[in-house]
């Protein structure tokens, strides 16, 4: 059930025309930890998270069917993508990495990829369309860990070795909301990574050829970098992270683009503190989110204000045909958030 008059936050601001309404659902088992979240429409959502659990809603949030993934009780899966009602692909962080791929809504899932490399960890997916997406992880010989589908997820193989981006030293990337790798339009791809050394690889060719662009997010230490990534097309882009462990430190956590990453921009009214997702949510108003709250902007990320203090929220998500934006946290958190003329 939604929780009745202990949150609701409407922000509205007299300079533009629409409010968002934050509503928080108490539907999820406390132990459940979300970092997985995929919206298709108006209807459909799923989520993942830590001890095997996902969660489904078919009817835009209302109500919302909790499992815990039979065989997978002990892994946590931060990647996720959904088709429909039925069929999404989700992938565990940390050895052994598995993929697995449920056309039944989450009744059932087979594993469609292994890999029990001791290093390997995957880090996020995403698709171009139905059936061709791609998915990440952090360097495996410190070449990027690189998988590509054709076929709706049923089956995943490894770019050749040429095509995976060489990381520097503690160069990797951070898993937190599954949203530093973004497919744009029908061949355009987006990495973040983070660490001692944070920059966003892009490819015009679905992975087979990188270039290197480099916004000035803090870096240098294990948990600091990008965390996460949101393009509305191959110009038009945001970066949001920080560090980890400084979560509030007094610096800038989101950077912009206008030119596909020639030139980065920091924000005039910068978000309070790190942020572990960023989503454009229309083409001039983006959420992000992290452990210590939310921010929104109303101008593409050149302002942003207070959307809520509420804390332990890691990923935001809109619906990729649709208006239905829903958020994710610790503890089974999840919120509907709504723009309101």
């Amino acid at each position: 059930m939604i929780k009745n008059l202990c949150f609701l936050l409407l922000v509205h601001c007299q300079a533009y025309a629409q409010s968002v309404a934050w509503t928080i659902i108490e539907t999820a088992p406390p132990e459940a930890s979300f970092r997985g979240l995929s919206v298709v429409d108006e209807q459909i959502a799923w989520v993942s998270g830590n001890k095997g659990w996902t969660g489904l809603t078919t009817d835009g949030g209302k109500r919302w069917i909790f499992r815990q993934t039979k065989g997978f009780e002990n892994s946590d899966f931060r990647s996720l993508y959904a088709f429909d009602g039925n069929t999404a692909v989700m992938a565990n962080a940390g050895s052994p990495a598995s993929i697995l791929r449920t056309t039944d809504g989450g009744l059932t899932w087979s594993e469609v990829y292994r890999n029990e490399h001791k290093e390997i960890f995957i880090d996020g997916t995403d698709f171009w369309n139905d059936q061709e997406g791609i998915m990440y992880g952090d360097p495996i010989g410190q070449r990027m860990l690189l998988l590509r589908t054709s076929d709706g997820g049923q089956h995943w193989n490894e770019l050749p070795e040429i095509s995976r981006p060489v990381l520097k030293d503690g160069e990797a990337s951070f898993a937190a909301s599954g949203t530093n790798i973004r497919c744009v339009g029908q061949h355009h791809l987006f990495i973040g990574t983070g660490g001692k050394v944070s920059r966003v690889w892009t490819s015009g060719d679905r992975g087979l050829h990188w270039k290197v662009l480099e916004p000035p997010m803090i870096q240098g230490l294990t948990m600091t970098g990008i965390f996460s990534t949101a393009f509305l097309d191959n110009a038009r882009g945001i970066v949001a992270g920080g560090d980890y462990e400084r979560d509030t430190l007094r610096t800038n956590h989101i950077f912009y683009t206008t030119d596909g990453g020639q030139n980065w921009k920091a924000p005039v009214m910068p978000t309070r503190g790190l942020r572990e997702c960023v989503e454009f949510i229309t083409d001039k108003i983006v959420l992000a989110i992290g452990k210590g709250g939310a921010d929104i902007s109303y101008d593409g990320g050149v302002r942003w204000e207070l959307l809520s203090d509420e804390k332990a929220f890691h990923v935001v998500r809109k619906a990729r045909k649709g208006s239905l934006i829903v958020a994710a946290g610790s503890k089974g958190r999840l919120s509907i958030v709504r723009l309101t003329d």
